[in-house]
């Protein structure tokens, strides 16, 4: 049977080595390109980074690039790949999903901050080049032993993994909220629940109005925890604790 010929694209994500042009080296390659783009994106954002400026930060034109990236959806698929290396290494013992798969993330978390518009990436489908792939692999590594199944671990990987980057992507836009008002945390918080008490008719909003009642918004918050994610996250773990414990006795 014929190997089943690799997609450009895939081709390039794996780095499978081509065919060798004839001539002097090639003054470009994917690895510079990409690393250009993440530069980019780390120092203006996203939306810094198009063929047309990573091709001007080389001193290229954009039609250049075209010989080794194929769109910018692709290179976001490199980059988004690059800065996946390494995965993390968190083997835990059998038994101790739960600490695996909460280790799998706060790395990713980890990563988001280190690069904030990874969690402004559009998602072009599911993991495809080698570091991405070596981040499910630890994931899927956590979930070993649980007697899950494939579709049940899958799942939990894209709701993990979401999960995380929305909670980045908000906590991004907060922060950049918050320096733009001047306020910090705890006041942005308190001026929230005070405009919103005089507000919020208890006839009409029972619950919100007795939220708003309360001293939930006058806490001055933990500098060193992060209640919302931490909670979230808890949250996720104990239905997928749940899952595991279903999946246990539909083998019984």
């Amino acid at each position: 049977m014929a190997d089943q010929e690799v997609p450009p694209e895939l081709g390039r994500l794996w780095r499978v080595p081509t065919a060798a042009r004839l001539g002097r080296p090639a003054a470009l390659d994917v690895d510079r390109i990409v690393r250009t783009a993440v530069d980019l994106a780390d120092r203006d954002g996203l939306a810094g980074v198009t063929l047309a400026k990573v091709a001007k930060e080389l001193g290229f034109t954009a039609m250049s690039l075209y010989r080794h990236v194929g769109s910018k959806d692709e290179l976001f698929a490199l980059m988004q790949d690059q800065i996946g290396d390494p995965a993390p290494d968190i083997d835990t013992p059998p038994g101790q999903w739960r600490e695996g798969v909460r280790r799998w993330a706060l790395a990713l978390r980890a990563l988001c901050e280190e690069h904030p518009w990874l969690s402004e990436l559009p998602v072009q489908g599911p993991p495809s080049g080698p570091n991405m792939i070596g981040w499910m692999d630890a994931l899927l590594r956590a979930l070993r032993d649980t007697g899950l199944s494939w579709g049940a671990k899958v799942g939990i990987l894209q709701l993990v993994s979401g999960y995380v980057h929305q909670a980045s992507s908000s906590a991004r836009q907060m922060a950049e909220g918050r320096r733009a008002s001047g306020l910090d945390q705890a006041e942005t918080e308190q001026a929230y629940g005070r405009a919103l008490v005089g507000l919020v008719d208890p006839a009409r909003y029972p619950e919100a109005a007795e939220l708003f009642s309360s001293d939930v918004f006058e806490r001055p918050p933990d500098p060193a925890e992060d209640h919302d994610f931490t909670f979230g996250l808890e949250l996720i773990l104990d239905g997928i604790a749940a899952a595991i414990d279903a999946a246990g006795e539909e083998v019984d």
